[in-house]
């Protein structure tokens, strides 16, 4: 009789993952296997992230009838228990990080390792530009992407557990985040039938509930991308969203210090400005669109895609604080916190990256006027203007007093330019 260990880092399912797949069609036992490995536990940042996480391993672990949790080093603890079954195979999804990368080549040196394409739509090695390297500019990987080949589905699995391995002890999260597969096929289906046929309209406006609210089951796996691509195509739009996540992560595979060092050269310092970072990071700058998405992450740990891009322009291009600060701050407080998207994304907004218009800013007012013209948004998270009607709570300066509502920390018409 033999068994195999699937490893599950990022892949947090059962529909379409090609890992367990594999695994249950080819050993007679499988054991499902998550390790809360100590780095990425310091990593997980706030503590929704890692409510979410909890909340999708105990789904997990329903749906598969048992799951084995370990604590420690991954590599260490995967070995360990191979041995201990007999086991010389381990299946696990691929991933673009150089940490997943280092886990794989540390466990290739005790075991079999059987990798699998299930983190992105189309494979992380699927495209190449004429010369053979990753794609850097968006546009011709998205042509590229629209018509690569991808894998069919993997059809869910039924698995037996071998006997006598005690599994261990999943930690119930103190709040329930609503994280799990079977939360993100109902956050999937509430999206297909009230959201995708909108979605070309209004996922920009920043008080309507445009957006798919899918990116976190999409970080830890509860959703597949090719699932969700599948089920999505007749919208061009949101497929645009997911080939983006695709870019970054094969763009993060081609350069694993894509969280710390520069794509391209921005030819400029940075301000050093711990008070206006401060401000920044507290939702006090006196601008109050860039207020209420900065509040809007502290409390919801999300904020809405257009508003991350207000929040990085402003911090890079109107403060000129280096985007490393504003990666940081986002990686710790975001559920969907993927080091791939926000690295990219935080270098595209900060002329360091993919964008071939490293000048592009976004103005904060006519952001404000034009995504959110009635003022809901910002009186939804910034309770102090809750009394002041209209569009006018986007220029609120000669309204309310200054112990009331902070004046901008730069002159609005610097900001404008």
């Amino acid at each position: 009789m033999t068994t195999a260990i699937v490893l599950f880092t990022r892949d947090l399912r059962v529909h379409d993952n090609p890992a367990l797949a594999a695994a249950a069609n080819e050993a007679d036992h499988v054991l499902p296997l998550f390790v809360f490995d100590d780095r990425i536990r310091r990593s997980l940042g706030a503590p929704r992230r890692q409510e979410f996480l909890l909340d999708a391993l105990g789904d997990l672990a329903r749906s598969l009838g048992g799951l084995a949790v370990r604590h420690g080093d991954t590599v260490t603890e995967t070995v360990r228990l191979a041995r201990s079954l007999g086991s010389r195979v381990v299946h696990l999804s691929d991933d673009a990080s150089a940490f997943a990368r280092e886990r794989a080549h540390r466990l290739r040196e005790s075991l079999e390792v059987r990798t699998h394409p299930s983190t992105t739509v189309v494979a992380l090695d699927g495209l190449r530009t004429s010369v053979g390297g990753a794609y850097k500019v968006f546009t011709p990987y998205w042509r590229a992407w629209r018509s690569a080949p991808r894998r069919a589905p993997a059809p869910r699995p039924r698995i037996a557990l071998p006997d006598g391995v005690e599994l261990g002890r999943i930690d119930a999260p103190s709040s329930s985040r609503r994280g799990g597969e079977s939360e993100a096929r109902r956050a999937l289906a509430r999206f297909l039938r009230d959201g995708l046929g909108r979605y070309r309209e209004g996922p920009d406006d920043l008080a309507a509930s445009g957006t798919s609210r899918l990116s976190p089951y999409l970080h830890f796996g509860c959703v597949s991308p090719l699932e969700l691509a599948e089920r999505t195509a007749s919208n061009e739009e949101f497929a645009r969203q997911l080939c983006w996540r695709d870019f970054y992560l094969q763009l993060l595979a081609a350069h694993p210090n894509l969280a710390r060092d520069d794509l391209r050269s921005r030819h400029a310092d940075w301000r050093e400005d711990a008070d206006a970072l401060d401000a920044w990071r507290s939702g006090q700058t006196g601008f109050p669109l860039v207020d209420a998405a900065m509040r809007q992450l502290a409390a919801e740990g999300w904020m809405h895609n257009r508003a991350r891009l207000v929040v990085a322009s402003f911090l890079t291009k109107t403060l000129q604080v280096d985007w490393r600060e504003g990666a940081a701050h986002f990686a710790r407080l975001l559920v969907d916190g993927d080091v791939a998207s926000n690295s990219g994304n935080w270098q595209w907004v900060a002329g360091t990256g993919t964008d071939p218009r490293p000048n592009r800013a976004f103005n904060p007012l006519r952001q404000a006027f034009r995504h959110d013209p009635t003022g809901d948004y910002v009186r939804r998270y910034v309770p102090e203007l809750a009394d002041i009607g209209g569009a006018d709570v986007h220029m609120p300066w000669a309204l309310v007093p200054p112990s009331r509502y902070p004046r901008p920390i730069v002159e609005p018409a610097f900001a404008r330019r």
